[in-house]
C-alpha cells in the first residue's frame, strides 16, 4: 500500500449537474510510486477479471495472444490458460464459476471452469465475426464483434447457456457500429446494456433495454467525445461513466436520456475507469506521458480520495482498472513506454 504525502499537484475538476456545474481547483496530493508491478507474459492486453472467490486476476492479451495469463491477489503469475486464440474481452459468470473469454482470431467464446482452470466448451460465434468485448446482464453474455476491417460490420451477439440454440447474433438494430463495439453492463439481469465504438473521432454510446434475451434500443449520442476507450454503468444501471481521449476527465451521464451527471479530473486522454463493487468509489487513469497516477474518487465528490503513482514511464492501459470484491485492492494494468508486455499493478485499500 502506498504510503502518505510526499508532495502535492493541481487539477481542475468539475461536478456536473442539471443546469449547474462547479469549477474548483483541486488540490491532489501525491504517494509516491508504488513498486514496479509484475510484467506479464503476454504480447498485449485485452481485457482483466477479478475472481475474488479464488483470489485470482485473469489478463488477456487481444488478438494476438492465445492465453490467458492467471495471477493471485499478490500479483504472482501462476499459469496461463493456453489455447484462447486472440482472448480478448473476459466476463465472469454470476456465481463466479465460470469465465467466459471472447475469442477475437478463433471465432468463438470459451468457457472455463474458475476452479480448476480448465476449459468446458467452447461456442461457435461464427466464421468471420471476431467476438471481442463481453458483458452480463444476469445469466446472459452479450458480445460485441466484427473484425477489424473498417466497413461499419460491428454487431452485437448475445450467448445464453439455457437457450437453443445459446449464440445468437445481429441483435444490435439500426444502429450501425465501424468495428465490434464496446459492452458494458452493471450485470443485472434487467440491465441496461450499453454499446459504444472505440477510438472514432464521433465516439456514439446506445443504450439499450434487456427483457427476454432481447434487446431494445434506447436512448443513443455521442456525448462522450472523440477517441472512447472505456464504459461503466453503476450497480443500480441508472449512471454511465465513460473516459475518451478527447477529454481532460471521465465524465457521467444518466442511461436513460444521456443528461450529464458530472465529471471526474484525470488530464488529457482518459483511458480507464472502473467503479468500486458498491458503485461509492470510482478509479480513474490517463493515457497520458506526463502523469503516472491512478485517481480514486467519492462518486459525486469533486477532489479524489486518493492518488496512486506509478512508476515512471508505466501508463495505465485502456480498460486496464478493476477491483476487488472486498473493495480492499485495486488492480491496474499499466505499461512501460512503448514496452508491448503489460504489467499487473495492485493497490491495496485504495480507498483508504
Amino acid at each position: 500500500m502506498a504510503e502518505k504525502v510526499e508532495g502535492s499537484s493541481m487539477y481542475w475538476g468539475r461536478l456536473g449537474g442539471i443546469g449547474a456545474a462547479l469549477a474548483v481547483a483541486i488540490p491532489v496530493f501525491t504517494a509516491p510510486a508504488v513498486a514496479a508491478g509484475q510484467e506479464l507474459p503476454l504480447s498485449g492486453f485485452g481485457d482483466l477479471a477479478v475472481d475474488s472467490a479464488h483470489e485470482r486476476v485473469f489478463v488477456s492479451g487481444g488478438a494476438s495472444s492465445n492465453g490467458v495469463v492467471v495471477a493471485d491477489f499478490s500479483g504472482r503469475v501462476r499459469t496461463t490458460i493456453a489455447n484462447q486464440p486472440g482472448a480478448d474481452g473476459l466476463e465472469l459468470s454470476a456465481d463466479g464459476t465460470k469465465l467466459y473469454v471472447a475469442l477475437s482470431a478463433g471465432d468463438g467464446i470459451s468457457v472455463i471452469d474458475t476452479a480448476t482452470l480448465t476449459e468446458t466448451a467452447r461456442h461457435s460465434t461464427g466464421p468471420g465475426t471476431c467476438p471481442t468485448h463481453l458483458a452480463r446482464t444476469g445469466s446472459v453474455v452479450w458480445f460485441g464483434y466484427g473484425c477489424e476491417d473498417g466497413n461499419w460490420s460491428g454487431k452485437i451477439g448475445s450467448l445464453d447457456p439455457a437457450a437453443a440454440p445459446p449464440v445468437q447474433g445481429d441483435l444490435q438494430g439500426a444502429t450501425r457500429f465501424q468495428r465490434a463495439p464496446l459492452v458494458v453492463s452493471s450485470g443485472a439481469a434487467a440491465g441496461p446494456l450499453v454499446a459504444g465504438q472505440l477510438s472514432l473521432s464521433q465516439s456514439l454510446v446506445q443504450v439499450y433495454n434487456v427483457s427476454g434475451g432481447a434487446l431494445t434500443a434506447g436512448t443513443s449520442g455521442d456525448v462522450v467525445g472523440a477517441g472512447l476507450t472505456d464504459l461503466e454503468v453503476s450497480g443500480d444501471g441508472a449512471t454511465l461513466f465513460s473516459a475518451a481521449g478527447s477529454r481532460d476527465r471521465v465524465e457521467a451521464f444518466a442511461t436513460a436520456d444521456l443528461a450529464r451527471r458530472g465529471a471526474y479530473a484525470t488530464r488529457p486522454r482518459p483511458a480507464a475507469v472502473s467503479l468500486s463493487p458498491d458503485s461509492v468509489h470510482l478509479a480513474a487513469g490517463a493515457l497520458t506521458s506526463d502523469s503516472h497516477d491512478v485517481l480514486v474518487y467519492r462518486a459525486g465528490g469533486v477532489t479524489p480520495v486518493k492518488t496512486i503513482s506509478l512508476d515512471s514511464g508505466e501508463t495505465v492501459q485502456p480498460r486496464g482498472l478493476a477491483w476487488s470484491a472486498d473493495q480492499r485492492r485495486l488492480f491496474i494494468i499499466s505499461r512501460h513506454d512503448n514496452d508491448p508486455e503489460p504489467h499487473l499493478e495492485i493497490e491495496r485499500y485504495p480507498v483508504g
